[in-house]
């Protein structure tokens, strides 16, 4: 009988690490998930109810983390990741980024587990440089309302790059550029959710500024598909994983409303400081080192989301 692999997922419940669940136990990995609930939901993962091979803890990762067995990966997606959320729990999104990241690391190292941190495109900031690469430093003002967002990822990458030199840990760094699809909350304020949640109630889709701003739409199939590939291979530096299709807010409001018949008006609201103007991945390195670039076109996984928005409202009438 061959042995599974165990796979630990932080943040399991969230709209991320429930799909890097689903994709670890089609691969035959057995999953331990991780999540206290702050910003996910245990809807994501109620299909997995009576699943042999998953196991849901509910804990805080800022506190000491305790895995009796084996463990073969370390995934750390525990985080608020919408400006919302991170806006309303400053400190938990920096507590979870380092003493969160610090104790994943100190699990992994236990184990003798590959980690892999799910880092942000945030770390560029505002860019001054377009489209991204990982070599760029970045543009961000630690002490702006973004920043507990910004630097809690800036530095667990710093954790994680020292404990692969000074450990010498197996990690991995993703930095990941917008995602979208079935799962994320409606009310988690990233565009996506809130145009298609605004178009099928009728609402007026709220852009922000001129709606010029740009960012580069990725489906979470794609996202998922990346970050495994990334977990697999030995490369140790930051890889950006993202579409690098771009599209500014008011042309991706547009769509949504092409896309969903909605007759709702554009309605333009004042840019939020620190707001990134432009936001698009260079992938180079993912298809150089991975063999890996997005499949699923935009029109594509647009439709499925907003067939997942349409039965969530109808389902919560």
């Amino acid at each position: 009988m061959s042995h599974k692999k165990t796979a630990v997922v932080t943040g399991a419940a969230g709209f991320l690490g429930s799909h890097l669940t689903d994709y670890l136990l089609a691969r035959d990995y057995k999953v331990i998930g991780m999540d206290n609930l702050l910003t996910g939901n245990v809807r994501n993962i109620e299909h997995l109810a009576g699943n042999q091979d998953y196991e849901f803890i509910k804990h805080d990762v800022t506190k000491f983390i305790y895995i009796p067995g084996a463990v073969d990966l370390v995934f750390h997606f525990a985080s608020p990741a919408s400006p919302i959320d991170y806006l309303e729990k400053p400190i938990q999104t920096l507590k979870v980024g380092s003493l969160g990241t610090h104790n994943t690391l100190g699990l992994a190292k236990e184990k003798g587990a590959t980690f892999l941190i799910a880092s942000t495109s945030e770390c560029y900031g505002d860019p001054l440089e377009h489209p991204q690469k990982e070599t760029y430093w970045g543009n961000v003002n630690p002490v702006g309302p973004r920043g507990v967002y910004d630097e809690a990822k800036r530095f667990a990458e710093a954790m994680t790059m020292g404990y692969h030199r000074f450990h010498k840990l197996d990690t991995k760094i993703v930095r990941i550029f917008n995602t979208y699809g079935p799962r994320m909350r409606l009310d988690d304020g990233r565009v996506v959710p809130a145009f298609i949640g605004q178009a099928l109630q009728g609402r007026p889709l709220t852009v922000q500024g001129d709606g010029s701003q740009t960012r580069s739409f990725c489906y979470v199939s794609d996202l998922i598909d990346g970050i495994y590939r990334l977990s697999q291979g030995d490369y140790h530096e930051p890889v950006n994983i993202g579409n690098p299709r771009e599209m500014t807010v008011l042309e991706f409001a547009q769509r949504i409303l092409e896309i969903t018949g909605s007759e709702s008006e554009i309605e333009f609201r004042p840019l939020p400081e620190d707001d990134p103007k432009v936001r698009q991945p260079d992938i180079t390195l993912a298809r150089k080192t991975l063999g890996w670039e997005p499949k699923v076109p935009f029109e594509e996984g647009i439709v499925n989301t907003v067939a997942y928005f349409k039965n969530f409202l109808a389902l919560n009438a």
